[in-house]
């Protein structure tokens, strides 16, 4: 398909998992593809094969998310989508009985501040525009809550998702429309490298999912896909769900 033909997209987080996912999906829809990442050599690798342009950007750092897209718009003339994606969950983000605030502060820089940046520099060049589609990355996390806690995480994930929707409802006469995505779990390297650590909590969590298995970056990709293009023109402030019937399941199958 050729739904994001010639549209400028920033990826950020491009380097693995769903944002690796989504700079091939965009690419094969005929986007051009600004993959940013903290890491050099992932980045550079992603944009390698998709054919566009790496930006390294640390996106919890004000000056450097305005750099990133004031750039876009210098070099490329517009920025038509703005898939704000990269996040983290590190292992000392866990109950709320042992995580500590060095912890509980990082990951809300990175997920959610982040985020903010993004869509405050993101959004200006869209209102000249008159036209824009910005997808934040939240979960199935700020739905739902969980035994097993990584507090930060969950906590930042909520951010996000009432952030879009205020920001959706904002700017929607506008032309831009702003929506959550909220994955399930997802087999990316991260949390398949967490589970190979701990078996016994991948069976816990895996067992509420009705599907019985974890969702593919693929699978994630094509949902971005469908909210970045014209496909979901009248989809602004929602919770896009893609979670393998995790946040309907009251009992799964045996």
């Amino acid at each position: 398909m050729d739904r994001l033909q010639d549209r400028v997209a920033v990826i950020t987080g491009a380097g693995s998992g769903i944002g690796l996912a989504t700079a091939r999906r965009f690419a094969a829809e005929g986007a051009r593809v600004v993959a940013v990442d903290i890491s050099e050599d992932a980045g550079k690798a992603v944009a390698e094969e998709v054919g566009g342009e790496f930006v390294a950007c640390d996106v919890s750092e004000e000056e450097q998310v305005k750099a990133l897209f004031d750039g876009v718009v210098q070099r490329h003339g517009r920025v038509d989508i703005a898939f704000n994606n990269a996040g983290i969950s590190p292992p000392d983000d866990d109950s709320i009985l042992v995580t500590g605030l060095d912890a509980w502060e990082r990951v809300l820089k990175v997920n959610t501040t982040s985020v903010f940046f993004c869509c405050k520099y993101a959004i200006p060049h869209m209102q000249r525009q008159g036209k824009g589609s910005i997808i934040n990355t939240a979960s199935f996390v700020a739905l739902l809550g969980a035994a097993t806690s990584q507090i930060a995480y969950t906590a930042s994930k909520g951010g996000v998702l009432a952030m879009t929707r205020e920001l959706g409802v904002q700017f929607a006469r506008e032309g831009i429309r702003i929506n959550a995505l909220c994955p399930g779990p997802v087999a990316t390297p991260l949390l398949m490298e967490l589970f190979a650590k701990d078996p016994e909590r991948a069976a816990r969590r895996l067992v509420h999912v009705p599907m019985g298995r974890f969702a593919e970056p693929a699978e994630i990709a094509a949902a971005v896909a469908f909210l970045a293009s014209d496909d979901a023109s009248f989809m602004t402030a929602s919770q896009f769900v893609v979670d393998g019937g995790i946040t309907g399941a009251y009992v799964t199958p045996l």
